[in-house]
């Protein structure tokens, strides 16, 4: 089956999703995960690329983005990837492709899942049991958005707008977003996240799909639903 072609719609919120080639390792230091972060900060600086929340894995990333330009989630990726796979073969003595084809993305309603997904990406270390709890994991925003902790330098974070209607202050934003975390998501809600970002189809009622569709980009949602196939593509 054809693959489903990529919004590229400016101001839209938008979920992405990296993996390495044959969910092999990307990163296998503290200094990978540095470098990377750095060269992505840099180049979503230069293509119009606004970051609201990331968790980088062993073998793959999240990010929870809004696009200033049509092109510059593609942009964004195609320049910090060529980077860091020059970057990551040279230092680890390996070649080959490091990265697994496309990236996969998906319109997000943030009215109704910008919150939703900011926890399902920082709680992607736990699914994984590689943390007890996302404030152990240095490498998600998870203390930038909870305790304001920037010790890995996260200020280049933009709060998403609903985010910021959590409180009207940073301590109350930072307890309100510590109480999303204290019940589990649940599993159906996981679901819908892993489904649209597999399937790239939008993630939002259906009036936002009515809405997404309406901009003449394509379809937004599948236009029957069959027998749930196993999702095991996203953490």
């Amino acid at each position: 089956m054809a693959r489903l072609p990529r919004y590229g719609i400016p101001g839209q919120l938008q979920h992405i999703i990296r993996r390495g080639n044959n969910r092999r390792a990307i990163f296998a230091s503290d200094a990978d995960f540095q470098f990377f972060r750095d060269a992505l900060v840099e180049a979503a600086g230069r293509f119009g690329l606004v970051i609201h929340a990331f968790v980088l894995m062993t073998n793959h990333l999240h990010l929870l983005a809004t696009p200033f330009y049509a092109d510059s989630i593609s942009n964004t990726l195609q320049s910090v990837g060529r980077r860091y796979a020059q970057y990551f073969n040279a230092k680890h003595k390996r070649t080959g492709a490091l990265w697994d084809g496309r990236y996969r993305s998906t319109v997000v309603d943030a009215k109704h899942y910008l919150l939703k997904l900011m926890n399902y990406i920082d709680m992607n270390p736990v699914r994984a049991g590689k943390v007890a709890h996302p404030r152990e994991y240095p490498w998600s925003s998870y203390a930038h958005y909870a305790t304001g902790d920037a010790g890995l330098n996260s200020s280049w974070l933009e709060p998403h707008e609903r985010y910021q209607a959590l409180g009207t202050s940073p301590v109350a934003r930072q307890a309100a977003y510590r109480q999303l975390f204290r019940t589990p998501m649940p599993e159906t809600e996981l679901n819908s996240i892993r489904d649209a970002t597999n399937k790239g189809w939008a993630l939002g009622n259906d009036r936002f799909c009515q809405e997404i569709e309406s901009l003449g980009e394509r379809r937004a949602a599948s236009k029957g639903r069959g027998r749930p196939r196993k999702l095991d593509l996203v953490e």
